[in-house]
């Protein structure tokens, strides 16, 4: 079982289909909780700059979680998400200001150049050493993606991507997916970014690659040939894995930013958003 190609209307190549299962649920993390007396507007955060929030993203910010590279014109769902972030603290549209940052550098500790960052960053122990992290904005599973006729075309189990050279963006969750989950026989190959991931697989350097499963259902219907979702890979920890936006350890910002994303999640607005940008459909099989 696998998904096929499918041909996206050109206004909506972003409203890529995702897993029922994976839209924003009660879960949270284990963000900081505000007080009752803790005052979250504008003229009380400790901003970079006054009256500002600073977000930061990679470049290139990639479809469907941002469209047309902009992160800034409030399209796709982490620019979104990052707007309706913003508007819950009382900032208006104009006082957003985006900036770039490097995924492997928005993890590493030290001073940031944002208030805080949305790029698909899963929430895990081992980040929050170096890293604050939001409540989580989005629950997601990782997923198997290749093209037609690769090896990997046909696989219904993990059992049956062991042997393979598979691949995945370093320092993501995706990797650690495929060491932990799959445990190839060969060392996955890693990759700086999507970009070059998908060349790979292209190329037939890699035989699948393992991620997101949003990203993989987008790479697969409108930026690979012949582009197959393979499966999707099993939760076994008993709780989702979620995004979260990063702040700098320690930051004053953090329960108030959690404190946004929750009410964004309690009244509804995440799944809103979640069904507009990541329109529900068929699932991927589980791979076990």
């Amino acid at each position: 079982m696998r998904i096929q190609k499918v041909t996206l209307p050109l206004a909506g190549v972003a409203l890529i289909a995702a897993v029922a299962g994976c839209a924003p649920t009660d879960s949270a993390s284990d963000a900081a909780t505000p007080s009752a007396s803790l005052s979250c507007s504008p003229a009380d955060l400790k901003t970079k700059t006054a009256n500002t929030l600073t977000v930061g993203t990679d470049k290139p910010a990639y479809p469907p979680w941002f469209v047309d590279d902009k992160p800034s014109n409030g399209k796709g769902l982490e620019s979104a998400v990052a707007y309706a972030v913003a508007k819950q603290l009382g900032y208006t549209q104009d006082q957003v200001k985006w900036v770039t940052a490097s995924f492997n550098s928005v993890i590493q500790p030290g001073a940031k150049s944002f208030d805080v960052d949305i790029n698909q960053f899963s929430i895990t122990d081992e980040r929050k050493k170096a890293v604050d992290f939001s409540s989580g904005y989005y629950d997601v599973t990782q997923a198997v993606i290749t093209t037609k006729g690769s090896e990997a075309d046909g696989v219904t189990t993990l059992a049956g991507l062991q042997a393979l050279k598979l691949g995945a963006q370093v320092g993501t969750t995706s990797y650690k997916a495929i060491t932990d989950q799959i445990k190839p026989t060969q060392t996955p190959a890693v990759f700086d970014d999507n970009d070059k991931a998908k060349l790979a697989l292209k190329n037939g350097q890699v035989d699948a690659l393992v991620v997101d499963l949003p990203t993989g259902l987008y790479i697969t219907a409108a930026e690979l040939d012949d582009g197959l979702v393979v499966g999707q890979l099993e939760n076994t920890t008993g709780t989702p894995e979620q995004f979260g936006m990063v702040l700098e350890k320690g930051s004053s910002l953090t329960p108030c930013v959690s404190q946004a994303v929750d009410t964004l999640r309690s009244n509804g607005t995440l799944a809103q958003l979640a069904d507009t940008w990541l329109a529900q459909g068929a699932g991927a099989p589980v791979l076990k």
